[in-house]
């Protein structure tokens, strides 16, 4: 899955885009009103919008070469949108996914890995290069959700179509235009698609690394990230909240309010604005306010595989062994490739005495994370229930 963000801090709510949207939008008129500069320091070397479409000199040689080579070597015509599409390779692993990873094209070029917004602007990048029109696709894909830190991240997925050339030939008229994706292409036919701009694909971009920094801590670098994508589109949402949720950990209560009620303003059922005001609010004591927003947020609720996963860590802590397998499964029913999910219903399973279920859990954990410190330590627990 690619990556477009949502922010929904700790529990706040952030969405790596992908984006959010609704039919009729409030507009925002002046976008300079909601920054304060005074708070954060000026952070250097930040990319700039022209960056996220361009490629290095010696990437634009290399792929130039590579087009001249094979027209030396193959006896059939084939269209330029064609070609790229065959040359990205993506689908079949030339490009690496990488989850955390939002990329500029150079660097995306360079390393052959990024997730999917980044496959997007390097694939963009060189269509611009073979003079290949595109179109960027947001895939309404069901949300996969992630956690680091104090964050809650929701993560969407975008691609894009390489369209064939302009042409009143019968021929070329037929041709179809290809997706660019990591996911085979019958893996997201049966999910609704959208036409999104290049500006909105900025403001993910930003939005995206935003999102990223913040959950490093980096707080100036995340501010002026976000600041330079929304003076690209300034009713992007997803970013209007992840800069309310900066502002809150920088202590802005009241200029992080303001944002949640530009962006429900924008977008008035936005689920992430909705829920992390409702923190805010839960925060501040004002009962009354966050009645109001969480009767909207509580079918939405039960949509999120963390929020059994926390019911079911408190009724293990409670030793409540029982309700804390039921819901544990409920999260993975939820969200079956998170690792800790697999990992609360093996310690419950042997709790309970259930020795081979315990097990089974823990080896699923083990296979589905990525962090050599987690690999460590449900090695060492697979070990000694084994040793049991």
């Amino acid at each position: 899955m690619g990556k477009f963000l949502t922010f929904i801090g700790l529990f706040l709510l952030l969405l790596l885009q992908g984006c959010s949207s609704t039919s009729t939008r409030t507009r925002v008129s002046d976008i300079e009103y909601y920054f304060y500069d005074q708070h954060f320091e000026d952070v250097a070397s930040l990319p700039r919008p022209d960056e996220l479409f361009s490629l290095p000199a010696e990437a634009i040689s290399e792929l130039r070469r590579e087009l001249m080579r094979d027209k030396v070597q193959r006896s059939k015509s084939v269209t330029a949108n064609e070609w790229l599409a065959k040359y990205i390779n993506a689908e079949e692993g030339a490009f690496q996914y990488r989850d955390n990873m939002t990329r500029v094209p150079s660097e995306t070029f360079s390393e052959r890995a990024g997730n999917c917004l980044s496959l997007v602007l390097l694939t963009s990048a060189l269509a611009d290069v073979l003079k290949v029109e595109v179109e960027f696709q947001e895939i309404e894909v069901p949300p996969v959700w992630d956690k680091q830190g104090d964050f809650y991240l929701v993560n969407g997925h975008i691609n894009l179509r390489l369209l064939p050339p302009q042409s009143t030939d019968t021929v070329h008229v037929m041709k179809r235009a290809i997706q660019v994706d990591f996911l085979p292409e019958r893996a997201v036919r049966g999910y609704g698609k959208k036409q999104i701009s290049k500006q909105t694909v900025i403001a993910m971009f930003y939005n995206n690394v935003a999102a990223e920094s913040l959950v490093m801590g980096e707080y100036d670098k995340a501010y002026g990230l976000l600041k330079m994508g929304l003076q690209q589109k300034p009713d992007f949402v997803p970013a209007l909240n992840t800069l309310a949720v900066l502002y809150r950990y920088k202590g802005l209560n009241r200029e992080a309010e303001t944002l949640y009620k530009l962006a429900l303003d924008v977008s008035p059922n936005d689920m992430n604005a909705l829920y992390n005001y409702a923190v805010m609010l839960g925060d501040q004591n004002r009962l009354e306010e966050w009645a109001l927003v969480h009767k909207k947020l509580e079918l939405e609720r039960i949509g999120n595989p963390y929020y059994y996963y926390d019911m079911a860590q408190q009724a293990y802590f409670d030793k409540e062994y029982q309700d804390a397998l039921l819901w544990y499964k409920r999260a993975v029913a939820k969200a079956d490739y998170r690792h800790e999910f697999y990992f609360g219903l093996s310690r419950a399973y042997w709790k309970t005495g259930d020795e081979r279920r315990a097990q089974q859990n823990m080896k699923k954990a083990l296979s589905l994370t990525h962090d050599e410190n987690n690999k460590l330590r449900y090695q060492a627990k697979l070990h000694a229930m084994k040793s049991h």
